[in-house]
C-alpha cells in the first residue's frame, strides 16, 4: 500500500462526465489498497469566467477580494468529486485550501506555501477515505484566503505530498508526458520515460508548459517522486522526474525548449562606466519587471549597447521607463523588438559531453538563423533568435542532436 498524491487539472475535470471518469481512476487505486489525497483545478474555463467577473467593476479590483472571487471555482470542484466517489462506494471528503489549512504568505493573487498542517488529511486518510484538496489556495496568517497563482495546483499537490511523506505525487494533465519539445512543433517528438529535476526546471522555465515552474522547484527542494500522466490514457505510464542519481546514463541533450514571449530592449551608445549596468536595471527592477538575458557589447568610442529581453508583456512599460532615464543616462536612443523568440538545448548529459554550443551554433548556422543574444547555464545553453525562424530553429536542433523517434 502506497501514499500517493494525484493532480488533476482544469481540463480532466473539465464536465460532469470527466468528473466520473476521474473519480472511476481514483476509486482504482483506492481498491488496490493506497492512500490518496487528490487535489483538483478548477472546472476548465472558470478561472477565466470568475477573473472577467472582477474585471468587470474595476480593471484593478482589490487583489483581496479577487482571491475570494476566483478560490471558488477549485470549492465547486472538489465537492462534486467527493458526491462522485461516495455514488460508486468510494468514502471521500473534500477540504478547500484553509480547512487543510495550507498557510501561506500575505501577498495576494499569488502567495507562496509557507507551511501544511498534516493532521486532518491524516485522519481522513487513516479512517479509509480519500481526502479531496482544492488546488491553487490556502489562508494567509490573518485569516485570508489567499491563491497561488496560475498553475497553482501543481505546486498545492507537490507541496502536499512532501509533508504528507507521500510515495509519489502523480500529475494528470491533457498530455501523456514530457516530450523532447513540443509535438505540435516537431511530430518527431518522443515522450521521455524519465528526467532529472534540473532539466524539467530548465524546460519549464524556458516555456515548457507541462508542469508549473515552482512545482518543479518544490519537487526537487523535498525529492519528491514525481510523475506526469495523461488523464485520458489509461495505460500510459508517463514520464517520472527524479534525481539524478537515480536516473541511468543520460543522453547529452533531453529537450529543446522553446518560449515566444520574448522581447528585446536595446539602449544604444550609453556611456561604458562602473554601474551603469544597475542605473539602467535599477528603474526597470523597481517597475516590476522580471528581465531574463543581458547582453553588453562595448564600442571603440567609450559607449556600449546594452541588451536584455522581458516578457512581451512587459516591454511597453519598460520602455517608458527607459525613456524616463535616457537622457540622465546618456544613451542615444531605446529600442524595442517583440519580433524575437528563445530556442534552448537542455540536457545534464552536457556537463560531460563537450562542444554541444559548436554543435548547436553551427546548426543554426547551416540554416541561415543568426543568434542575436547567448545565455549558459551549467545543463542549458539559450539563443535569442528572429521569431520567424522559431520552428525551423527547434526542428533542426532536435534532428541534430538526436531527439527525433525512431522511424517505424
Amino acid at each position: 500500500m502506497a501514499l500517493i498524491v494525484q493532480k488533476y487539472g482544469g481540463t480532466s475535470v473539465g464536465s460532469v462526465e470527466r468528473i466520473k471518469s476521474v473519480a472511476e481512476r481514483v476509486a482504482r487505486f483506492y481498491r488496490e489498497g493506497h492512500q490518496l489525497v487528490v487535489v483538483v483545478s478548477a472546472m476548465s474555463g472558470e478561472t477565466n469566467r470568475l477573473v472577467a467577473l472582477t474585471q468587470a467593476f474595476s480593471e484593478s479590483p482589490n487583489p483581496r477580494e479577487v482571491d475570494q472571487v476566483i478560490s471558488t471555482g477549485e470549492q465547486v470542484t472538489i465537492g462534486l468529486l467527493a458526491i462522485a466517489l461516495e455514488v460508486i462506494g468510494v468514502p471521500a471528503v473534500s477540504f478547500t485550501g484553509w480547512q487543510v489549512p495550507i498557510r501561506t504568505d500575505r501577498v495576494y493573487t499569488k502567495a507562496r506555501i509557507e507551511s501544511i498542517a498534516r493532521e486532518r488529511l491524516e485522519a481522513v486518510l487513516q479512517g479509509g477515505k480519500v481526502a479531496i484538496v482544492a488546488g491553487f489556495q490556502g489562508i494567509d496568517a490573518d485569516g485570508n484566503v489567499t491563491t497561488l497563482g496560475r498553475g497553482g495546483s501543481d505546486t498545492t499537490a507537490v507541496a502536499l505530498a512532501a509533508a504528507l511523506g507521500a510515495d509519489e505525487c502523480q500529475i494528470y494533465t491533457d498530455v501523456d508526458g514530457v516530450y523532447t519539445t513540443d509535438p505540435r512543433v516537431v511530430p518527431e517528438a518522443r515522450r521521455l520515460e524519465r528526467i532529472t529535476f534540473e532539466e524539467m526546471l530548465e524546460m519549464a522555465s524556458m516555456g515548457s508548459k507541462v508542469l508549473q515552474i515552482r512545482s518543479v522547484e518544490f519537487a526537487g527542494k523535498y525529492r519528491v517522486r514525481l510523475r506526469v500522466l495523461s488523464s485520458f490514457d489509461e495505460e500510459g505510464k508517463g514520464t517520472l522526474i527524479t534525481v539524478e542519481e537515480e536516473a541511468m546514463e543520460q543522453p547529452v541533450i533531453s529537450g529543446i525548449a522553446f518560449n515566444r514571449d520574448e522581447a528585446k530592449v536595446t539602449l544604444v551608445g550609453v556611456p561604458d562606466r562602473p554601474g551603469i549596468a544597475y542605473r539602467i536595471l535599477g528603474p526597470v527592477a523597481e517597475g516590476n519587471v522580471d528581465v531574463d538575458m543581458i547582453v553588453q557589447n562595448v564600442g571603440h568610442d567609450g559607449t556600449t549597447d546594452f541588451s536584455f529581453t522581458v516578457s512581451k508583456g512587459d516591454l511597453k512599460k519598460t520602455l517608458t521607463i527607459l525613456e524616463g532615464v535616457k537622457e540622465e543616462l546618456g544613451a542615444r536612443a531605446v529600442l524595442g523588438d517583440k519580433g524575437v523568440c528563445k530556442v534552448s538545448v537542455v540536457g545534464v548529459g552536457m556537463r560531460s559531453h563537450p562542444g554541444v554550443a559548436a554543435k548547436m551554433f553551427r546548426t543554426l548556422a547551416d540554416e541561415g538563423i543568426n543568434i542575436q543574444m547567448i545565455s549558459t547555464s551549467e545543463i542549458k545553453i539559450s539563443v535569442v533568435i528572429e521569431e520567424k525562424y522559431l520552428e525551423l530553429a527547434v526542428r533542426a536542433l532536435h534532428r541534430a542532436f538526436g531527439l527525433d523517434a525512431p522511424e517505424v
